[in-house]
């Protein structure tokens, strides 16, 4: 039974992320403790609840936004979600890849009684777009180009259009082109047409607005202070473990600005939320693969051997 604080999940879908493949690979063993039950991007109905557990009952709907941040400090100026201490739940302690979940109640949010499950288990990931766009002050009418087309930056360019801008994904991969034409997107391939030139005829000169570097290589961190207009702002999604080189003399030139951009807060997961709820952007298509939670090993053996796969959810219950 869950503790004083804590609700028990019946896990209904958990999808599988870059990071969980990495942890699989052992890439990240310094971190996480093995064995350790991992995942994040979830979604499921509570199933019974501890002491003191006020604004839930028994059979809601909730997703869980996997921050444990109470271990808040002066210096982390009230940004809990990038607190010095943060812990990230899925990670450094217990995830949802299991039947059943005893998780502190502060992480869960409430979804509607209508709520698909398997769209709500996009939710996370969609947090972390819905923060990026917020991060960027993207404004309806500006242009976006999104440096990488796979998961993140799909959601990112859904986002971003949501919101009213004109948005160009720049991908190598074809298959991904396709996918985001299925999107209703723009895709361009930078191998085969000239980015740059392509958004400079898309935009009559003007170049992006807003660049979202998804891709995490060296050639979106070469093209993305190129593409960027006069007083254009980059937003640093993907994660860049080692310094890299950026031509800085275009940030002084056309005083640009760069954005650091780091998991999600509060009000991004509830906007996350009421995207999916309202359900008129194509998360449906997001989801590549279903397979149930008996078959995880067979899974993360074959998910590298599919780089046509978006988002693979795993059937908890099955």
């Amino acid at each position: 039974m869950p503790k004083k604080g804590e609700v028990r999940i019946k896990v209904a879908y958990s999808g599988i992320c870059g990071t969980d493949v990495h942890i699989y690979h052992g890439m990240m063993d310094k971190r996480v403790s093995i064995p350790q039950t991992i995942g994040h991007e979830m979604s499921g109905v509570i199933d019974a609840m501890g002491e003191e557990v006020e604004g839930f009952q028994v059979g809601d709907k909730v997703v869980v936004r996997p921050l444990d941040d109470r271990l808040v400090q002066p210096s982390d100026k009230g940004f809990n979600h990038i607190c010095e201490k943060l812990k990230f739940i899925g990670i450094d302690s217990p995830g949802s890849m299991q039947q059943y979940w005893n998780i502190p109640a502060f992480v869960l949010h409430k979804l509607k009684p209508e709520t698909d499950l398997k769209l709500a288990a996009l939710i996370e990931p969609l947090s972390v777009a819905v923060h990026d766009v917020r991060m960027s002050g993207l404004e309806a009418g500006e242009t976006a180009v999104v440096l990488g087309g796979g998961p993140i930056g799909l959601l990112v360019a859904m986002v971003a259009k949501e919101a009213g801008a004109k948005v160009i994904i720049s991908e190598v991969n074809e298959t991904r082109i396709k996918m985001a034409a299925d999107f209703g997107l723009q895709a361009v391939n930078p191998t085969k047409t000239d980015l740059v030139q392509y958004v400079r005829e898309e935009t009559e000169g003007r170049l992006a607005d807003v660049v979202f570097e998804v891709a995490g290589v060296q050639p979106a961190l070469d093209v993305m202070t190129e593409v960027a207009g006069i007083r254009g702002r980059i937003v640093m999604v993907a994660i860049h473990g080692q310094k890299k080189p950026v031509d800085l003399f275009k940030f002084f030139w056309k005083e640009l600005k760069l954005i650091g951009a780091r998991v999600y807060e509060k009000e991004d997961y509830e906007k996350a939320i009421t995207l999916v709820t309202a359900n008129e952007l194509p998360f449906g298509k997001m989801i590549t693969d279903v397979q149930p939670l008996s078959k995880i090993q067979e899974v993360f053996e074959s998910i590298d051997k599919n780089p046509e796969g978006l988002k693979v959810l795993m059937d908890c219950q099955l």
